[in-house]
């Protein structure tokens, strides 16, 4: 039988959240990946991360995203998830205000291949914010960049193994005061920042659904990179379980 207690409609205290996953200073470099995963590995459902979502880890999720200066996430998320422009709600709008921040965090697209529609909806910011970024490989279409650098600020970023130059991408995003990194997806970038050892956080919510099936883990990567990461905190909420990892410095989590 379940405990009721657990499905309480009240949702956290969004003080706790903002201590919860708050960094050590904001004028270094950061770079930190949530995701979500089901208790049996599953990343996504149907294809789709959303069907291992609740109100709980939307909380959390928009919370994340307002305390970031730059949300990054790779082309194909964008198209699979239906990415609007990256605008978070009023009342964390008006905390960032407070921290003397931009209403809403800048959005990066990361893209082999340049196959982004400029007339799509992550685009279509107008002067609510600052046009994306989009850092693309040698290996993208020139003409579709070319018709991106209409509503984005394209930067190319070398070619790594077909793919974009991570660590040029992220002094890019530094040169730009874009400290607070958030990667958003999908797997295979995850995989590309991990290789590329640039995984400072992992934020993980678990699920709790067996998804069985050949959904995608959370990464994936041709090889293995295998890195020590210390839990921070741990938050249930509903039926959920957040957790935060950061990579360990010696015995101790960063």
């Amino acid at each position: 039988m379940s405990d009721p207690d657990l499905f309480d409609p009240e949702l956290f205290d969004p003080d706790l959240l903002r201590r919860a996953y708050r960094t050590a200073d904001r004028e270094l470099l950061w770079i930190r990946l949530n995701f979500v995963s089901s208790i049996d590995g599953a990343a996504t459902v149907g294809g789709l991360s959303g069907g291992l979502n609740d109100p709980w880890d939307l909380q959390v999720f928009e919370t994340l995203r307002a305390m970031a200066d730059v949300v990054v996430v790779a082309a194909g998320t964008v198209r699979e998830e239906e990415y609007d422009g990256v605008y978070v709600p009023a009342a964390h709008v008006a905390w960032r205000q407070q921290q003397g921040l931009p209403d809403h965090p800048r959005l990066a697209i990361v893209t082999a291949s340049g196959d982004l529609d400029p007339a799509s909806a992550p685009f279509d910011v107008e002067n609510r914010k600052k046009r994306p970024l989009v850092f693309a490989a040698k290996t993208a279409d020139p003409d579709k960049l070319r018709a991106l650098q209409e509503v984005a600020e394209v930067i190319e970023c070398g070619e790594i193994s077909g793919g974009v130059d991570l660590q040029r991408m992220a002094a890019e995003l530094a040169a730009r005061g874009l400290h607070q990194v958030l990667c958003e997806g999908g797997p295979t970038l995850f995989g590309s920042l991990l290789a590329a050892d640039l995984v400072d956080e992992l934020c993980l919510t678990v699920s709790p659904l067996l998804v069985g099936g050949r959904s995608r883990r959370i990464t994936t990567s041709r090889t293995e990179h295998v890195h020590n990461m210390g839990l921070v905190n741990s938050l249930p909420g509903g039926a959920m379980l957040f957790l935060r990892y950061c990579r360990t410095l010696g015995p101790v989590p960063a």
